[in-house]
């Protein structure tokens, strides 16, 4: 895998600002990349072997990125004229991915703002169409953006015990808030909504959507039996099915405790803490797996939006040029060979 941009790239950073410098690792990850558009990468999908998709909570635009050749986005989407973003609070909170066959379906985050103010803006589910041809990735949205999802998870009555009325009400990063994060695709068709936020009993809520194609073509959504995992008292910040089981990054509600990695079988097993897989200095929050035969890398996206770039948090810097966020990659055997232990809740 390359990991310097070639040198003609270089010389294009330089001029926008861009720092090109050599890999990093970080504990059990065989390497790290920084690439350039966006700080908080929030979810991701794959496209095919070379391209991935990475949404950002602080705007509405998917970027998608060539995994070896260069650093900057090769295609963007904004998607606030989709969306029908509120002028006034336009930040959609995208926080999940999954794909479909064609289709990549997100996730925002269904809570409120950090303000703790009401954010209808924040309460979609929708889906775009992935396409690479001839080397040109591109996406484009399909069906209409669904707002009703909140609605749906507060009239299934499977779901009244975890009072997800009272979380709604609350600011995302309170304990106890209403804070979805997490998305990923089943081996039967069907989606896993994985939430950060609350953790009931100490575990993490776990939702499946049996009809993704029919809700963004204006249906409402048919829940299934909701699960919770013992995630050690984490949430969910972001799931990938893996080899027939599922990948978790754990994390805390607010931003109090390192994530971990955990595997789980999809089934009654308790889900495994990865212990030797190693985030070190990342802040996770996507997980992106290219199953492809020969490479079945993991990426993990870190979240960089309170990382220093000079004095500033990357959040806060104003050209999209200068704002940055980093990717690591776990191999297979990486994650095989790492002790499991399990989770102690």
């Amino acid at each position: 895998m390359t990991i310097c941009p070639p040198a003609a790239l270089c010389v294009l950073g330089l001029w926008l600002g861009l720092a090109c410098t050599a890999p990093t690792h970080a504990a059990g990850l065989g390497s790290v990349r920084t690439y350039y558009g966006l700080c908080d990468a929030s979810a991701a999908a794959i496209l095919d072997a070379d391209h991935f998709a990475v949404g950002d909570d602080e705007d509405n635009i998917i970027r998608v990125y060539h995994r070896r050749a260069g650093v900057l986005p090769v295609f963007s989407l904004d998607l606030s004229p989709f969306l029908e973003a509120d002028p006034e609070n336009p930040e959609a909170d995208l926080e999940g991915a999954a794909r479909l066959g064609d289709w990549v379906y997100w996730i925002t985050s269904h809570g409120r703002n950090r303000k703790g103010e009401d954010s209808p803006g924040r309460q979609r589910f929708f889906a775009v169409a992935a396409s690479v041809r001839d080397g040109l990735a591109r996406l484009d949205p399909v069906g209409m953006p669904y707002k009703r999802l909140l609605d749906d998870l507060l009239a299934d009555p499977r779901l009244e015990r975890f009072d997800l009325a009272a979380a709604a009400k609350l600011p995302p990063k309170t304990r106890g808030a209403l804070n979805i994060e997490g998305l990923t695709a089943t081996p039967e068709g069907h989606l896993w909504i994985g939430f950060r936020s609350p953790v009931p009993e100490g575990q993490a809520l776990l939702v499946p959507m049996l009809n993704p194609a029919e809700v963004i073509a204006g249906h409402r959504a048919r829940l299934g039996d909701p699960i919770l995992l013992p995630l050690d008292g984490r949430g969910i910040r972001s799931i990938t099915l893996w080899r027939g089981g599922y990948l978790i990054v754990g994390g805390s509600t607010g931003d109090d405790a390192p994530s971990e990695l955990y595997l789980w079988s999809g089934g009654a097993d308790r889900p495994q803490r990865l212990a030797g897989a190693g985030f070190t200095g990342l802040n996770p929050e996507a997980l992106a797996d290219f199953a492809l035969p020969g490479e079945d890398d993991l990426l993990v996206m870190s979240d960089d939006g309170n990382l220093l770039v000079g004095k500033k948090p990357c959040k806060k810097l104003k050209k999209p040029s200068q704002k940055r966020f980093r990717v690591g990659v776990l191999s297979p055997i990486a994650i095989s060979n790492v002790p499991d232990r399990p989770a102690i809740r």
